[in-house]
This record gives structure tokens, sequence and C-alpha cells, in this order.
């Protein structure tokens, strides 16, 4: 491998953040960890067709083993590390994942780059980054698919919202409370509501939740539980991943409960298990290629309720995490990804539409955000948008990264407003997500009322944990399915907007298919599930033909 021959690895540029300044060079012998994503040795095939009885999916090891890196390029790119002084901290050949560590001046020589301390004096935002490509030998260059780490910059919001006043004023969710009772819920009220399955309670499953802050207290998960009836509640697990740990007492709590909460309250028998990481493109891929590869955990379902507009990503990172999501898809594990609290600008200055990532994934079930209204215990629901109180609204709209899956081919999707672009349609599916009807957690010690779709993410990963144990195997890769069932599966929202698109029958670019009956998506799963008999051998031709439609799930 020449290694005179440098060439920049494509996808890889960066940009300062708005407002940054350079503070200083970061000192030549700080020690700087770096991951580094390697080639597939082999395409997966696209599991994005049929029904789950057609569907077999891989363990791990032999997913790992015909999809992982190739050794030749572990031991390429272990040379090149050997080369510039740089130490292989670990090596995960089934998630193509290297983990390389330095002096600060090693790892700039190594890949190209100059590396600063910045700084955004009006947010008070520290980090380590660079500018422009990362470089490697030529030789080296089509091995890679990313290099992450090098900048450390924060990639990605919780996408949860206390209601106004809840967390100031610390509310108290009681019988006595008559107030906080009439527009909020539990998590077990919401699943009488939407339906779910009864009898189940998520045993023989594993529900892995990513956090990129915050932490949870074990006080707070007992009491949380016990207030429901629930006793004992799930086991909980904190798993670090690059030294992310379980830290309570800061703002992102808040997320962190909600997830184990919302989840766990659907699941209560499943086992938990919570993947911290930091707060940045390698941790973020990181995190996940973890959980997904997990061969002692096993998880069948991923909750991700964190994210950022899929353009203030480099591509290389997009591109590492695709992949990430893509072995979920390979090996079973469902992933639900909130679709982003902000409208369909996504929070972007400048008056364009945006989509959340990884929401945006092909291979994410991405979850957005409804209001509820419960009169004589009915159910009614219009699209979540409160940004005139600045409480927030459902993400949604039309990916301009990522092309129109197989599956949404006749969804409807309409071209992305901006660029007319017909991409990935966001979200796939919704639920409650309105702060104002938002779910009763416990967080810090305190009860309070939260909303945003980081609630529906956990409260769809709890359905689909029940599904796996029905089913007595993971639904997975569940997106081509859910779309082959009829609209009558699902509570279809057709009021409301997220800004630039408006909710309608069918999918729409706010809630998706709907808000889950999970009954009925239960049954047509296991119809789905079930391969039609063999044709039996008529001994003369039959007099009249009486053909049934495969797949047809029930109608509620």
């Amino acid at each position: 491998m020449a290694t005179n021959n440098r060439v920049s690895l494509p996808g890889t540029k960066r940009e300062p953040v708005e407002g940054a300044q350079i503070t200083g060079p970061v000192d030549s012998k700080e020690t700087v960890q770096v991951t580094v994503v390697l080639r597939r040795r082999s395409d997966p095939h696209q599991i994005a067709h049929t029904t789950p009885s057609d569907r077999n999916y891989a363990d791990r090891q032999a997913y790992g083993g015909a999809h992982g890196a190739h050794p030749n390029d572990i031991v390429a790119l272990e040379k090149f590390a050997h080369d510039h002084q740089l130490t292989v901290v670990e090596s995960h050949a089934e998630s193509r994942r290297v983990r390389l560590s330095g002096s600060a001046d090693a790892i700039q020589k190594a890949f190209g780059v100059s590396l600063s301390h910045y700084e955004v004096a009006s947010s008070g935002l520290k980090y380590r980054g660079r500018t422009g490509s990362i470089s490697v030998p030529e030789g080296l260059a089509p091995m890679i698919m990313a290099v992450l780490g090098l900048d450390n910059r924060p990639v990605a919001t919780p996408h949860f919202r206390y209601r106004a006043g809840s967390k100031a004023q610390a509310s108290r969710v009681s019988s006595s409370n008559a107030a906080v009772q009439a527009t909020s819920y539990s998590a077990l009220q919401l699943a009488q509501l939407y339906q779910f399955p009864t009898g189940l309670n998520g045993s023989g499953q594993t529900i892995a939740i990513l956090e990129l802050g915050g932490g949870y207290s074990t006080d707070d998960l007992n009491t949380y539980f016990s207030g429901l009836g629930i006793s004992p509640g799930p086991t909980v697990t904190a798993i670090s991943v690059d030294n992310g740990q379980n830290s309570p007492g800061g703002d992102a709590d808040g997320e962190v409960m909600l997830d184990i909460e919302v989840a766990g309250a659907i699941a209560p028998n499943a086992q938990i298990a919570v993947y911290f990481a930091p707060n940045t493109d390698q941790g973020f891929v990181d995190a996940i290629s973890q959980a997904v590869h997990d061969t002692a955990r096993q998880p069948s379902v991923l909750s991700i309720s964190w994210g950022g507009p899929e353009d203030s990503w480099t591509e290389q990172a997009r591109t590492a995490m695709n992949a990430a999501l893509e072995d979920a898809a390979g090996v079973g594990v469902t992933v639900t990804v909130a679709a982003g609290d902000n409208g369909s600008t996504d929070g972007v200055k400048g008056g364009k539409q945006h989509v959340d990532f990884p929401a945006s994934s092909p291979y994410s079930l991405a979850c957005g955000g409804t209001t509820i209204q419960v009169n004589n215990g009915v159910l009614s629901e219009t699209v979540w948008n409160e940004l005139h109180s600045k409480e927030g609204a459902t993400g949604g709209g039309v990916s301009i990264e990522f092309p129109l899956p197989a599956y949404q081919q006749a969804a409807g999707v309409p071209p992305q407003v901006d660029t007319g672009f017909v991409g990935r349609g966001v979200p796939d599916v919704a639920g409650d997500a309105d702060p104002e009807t938002g779910y009763q957690v416990v967080v810090d010690g305190q009860q309070t009322v939260i909303g945003g779709t980081s609630a529906v993410a956990p409260l769809w990963a709890g359905l689909i944990a029940l599904f796996n144990q029905q089913l007595g195997k993971p639904v997975g890769y569940l997106n081509p399915t859910l779309y082959q069932f009829p609209e009558s599966t699902y509570n279809d929202v057709t009021q409301g907007n997220n800004g630039s698109y408006s909710a309608g029958p069918g999918w729409d670019a706010c809630t998706g298919l709907g808000s889950p009956n999970g009954q009925a998506i239960l049954a047509a799963l296991q119809q789905a599930a079930t391969p039609a008999p063999a044709p039996s051998q008529p001994t003369a031709p039959p007099l009249q033909s009486n053909k049934a439609v495969a797949g047809t799930a029930p109608v509620r």
C-alpha cells in the first residue's frame, strides 16, 4: 500500500459551528481517539419486501461474518496505525469499527487534519474541531467508510418537551390534581387507548435505549413503577459506550427517564439496556453499532429519541450511521426513532424544510406526534402543532438525502417542497406527543408531565416488544410490512399540519400511517407471519374461483 500519495476521503468536509471562533490549537500531546468505520466485505441482501413468514434474520455472528469488515482491510488499517504511532484500542470486525488512539500530533499527521479548540460565545459551546476534509494514503481510502471523533461537537438534541410550567412548578401528578389528570396520561392509560394487546408483558425481550447524556435514578424508577402497580419493575442496565456514563443531575435526565419509564411500563418484564454515549457523531454511531451487535443482551428493539437535521451531518457520518441501522435490519432489530419536535423546518433557520436524522434513515421506524382528545372513552387525534406557543410540533417531511424506499412507493409521498426531490417520507407512524396531553413521569424526584416525539419512540418500542413476545420471534425490519397493511389497521390522523405539510387520509408527512391500534397490528402481523397453505390437487377443474386476498388484515 503506497503511503506517499494521499487522497481526501469523500463526504468528510467540515465547517465550524455557526458563530464559532478558534480559541487555540489542540495540545500536541493530548490523547485523541477516533473510530474508523470500514467498508463491508459484501453487501447484505436488501430486506425490503414480502411478509414476516418469508423473512429469515441472520444471527449476529453469522451476519457479521458475512457483512462485516474483511480481515485484509483490518490488517491494512492496523499497519497504517503502526506507521503513524497510533494504538489499536479495539477492533470489531462484525460492526466494521476499529478504534485508534494517539497523540493529537500523531492523529493530525495520520489523517491530514489540523485540530483546534472552538467556542461559540453566545451559547458557551466549546468543542474540538477541524475544517476541510480528512485525507489518508491512496491505497487505504477505498476501505474506509468514515473516520469519526476528530471533531467532538454535539450532533443531536433530545426530542422531549416539558409541559408548560410542569418542570418549574414541579406539578405533582395525582388523582387529586384534576387539571393534570384531565390532560395527561400514564403510559398504561395510553396503552389502553391505543388498544395494546393484553396478557403480554415483554417477557424474554430486551429493549435497547440509546442516550447521549443525562441519567436515571433507581429510586425514581422504583417510585414510578410502584405508582403504576408494577412491582418489581423491569431490570434496567446501564452500558458505557466510548466512556459515556449514567450521569443523572442534568437537563437530559428528562429524556432518559421518559424513555425507560414509557417502554418499561408497556413491557415490564422485558430487560432494558441503556447505552450511554457521548453526544458526538462517533458516540452516536458507536452506540447504535454496539447495541445492534450486542451478542450478550441481544436486543430485539432499539429506541432512539435523539437526532438533528439530516443535512447538519457530514456525509460520512450519515453513511456510517445508516449502515449501522441497516445492520439492525439484517439481524432483526426494530429501530424506533423520534421524528423531531420543531415542525417541518426541524428548527433550522431560513424557512426551508428539513427532516430529522436518524429518523430519515430508510431503516428507522420514524415516530411522529399527535395531540389526543378523549371524549367518553373515545380517542380522537390531530397533528401535534403548538409552535404558536413555542411548545413544539411534530417533525415530518421529505428527505433530501435518502431516495424514496420501495415500501413507500404507493404511499403518496409528495415531492420535497423546496427541492422537488421525491425522497424518503417521514414519519412512518405516530402517537401522543403534545406536552399538553403528555406523559406522567418521575424525573429527578419530581412527578411531572413530558411530551415530544421522544415519548413516541419508546411507546412503539414497548409495543413491538409485546409483538415479539407473542409471535415468538422478532418482527425486525418492520417498515415494509407495516406499509402492506390496510389503512384500517391504524388510527388514521387526518386533521392538522406541522407547518408545510398537512395531514390527510392514509400516509402523510405529519403522522405517517397513523397512531397504533395495537391489537389490529398484532392480528395483521400474525396473519402475515402464517405461510399460506399449499394448494390441494383437485381431481377435476373447480367450477368457480373463490380466491382470497393474501395478506389482508382484519378490519376494525
